[in-house]
């Protein structure tokens, strides 16, 4: 009887899925990609009436969304690892950029002040995206991923909210207090309405993708073979319905 129960206490309390063929692969490709669009569009500020933000609100939010994605299926470690290769994937453009800024010119090119003006920026927003998105992308994912430790099938929509909410409430601080000089936004009042309303768009943009989140979750789980496997091995009484 003790040798039972001391087994059942080693059983998993959540389920993740394997990070081998699958979709993981895919999913961290598209999330590197949206990383690095967003902080290529990140370097125009931008208006829309009273609402100052930057070019990078369209997409950066959806890299939270896969961020849920991943570490909703496949945990904390393998989210992890995503984290760290897009980290590497913006070193890299910042660098390039960098490069090509100080090449010489070819005869008759007549854009380098325009590229300068528009790329020459990225190093700043690079300080600024890394800085945020380290601390949001690992406090979204540590939070979700703890918060199923202790819900385990039941109560995604707690789980996605309240680590979107962490995340990108650091990942907005930080980005915003250092990217918005470098746009053109400064004055205390222009950077708190950079910062208030580029935090509430990105979480509000969130929720409402909820529904779709949850799909995507709902399919990979059912597609990712080792998350069926993983799932079994969870007692019923702590994973729910």
């Amino acid at each position: 009887m003790t040798s039972t129960r001391s087994s059942d206490t080693r059983r998993p309390r959540a389920a993740f899925a394997s990070t081998g063929p699958g979709f993981y692969p895919m999913i961290a490709a598209v999330f590197c990609c949206l990383l690095l669009i967003s902080n290529i569009g990140a370097t125009k500020g931008i208006q829309f009436g009273p609402v100052l933000t930057d070019g990078g609100v369209f997409l950066f939010p959806l890299t939270y969304v896969l961020g849920d994605v991943m570490s909703e299926v496949y945990g904390m470690r393998a989210a992890r690892r995503v984290i760290v290769l897009g980290f590497g994937i913006q070193v890299l453009a910042s660098l390039t950029f960098w490069l090509v800024s100080i090449s010489p010119a070819a005869p008759g090119y007549t854009g380098q002040d325009a590229f300068d003006t528009i790329v020459g920026v990225v190093p700043r927003i690079l300080l600024a995206s890394v800085s945020g998105y380290l601390i949001g992308e690992f406090l979204n994912s540590y939070v979700l991923v703890k918060l199923k430790e202790r819900t385990s099938e039941r109560k995604l929509w707690l789980r996605l909210i309240t680590s979107t909410l962490v995340g990108e409430f650091f990942d907005t601080l930080a980005f915003c207090l250092i990217a918005g000089p470098a746009i053109g936004i400064t004055g205390f009042a222009d950077l708190a309405n950079y910062t208030i309303l580029g935090f509430v768009i990105k979480v509000g943009v969130e929720i409402l993708l909820l529904p779709i989140t949850y799909r995507v979750i709902a399919a990979v789980k059912k597609r990712e073979p080792s998350y069926a496997e993983a799932l079994a091995a969870v007692p019923q009484d702590v994973r729910g319905s």
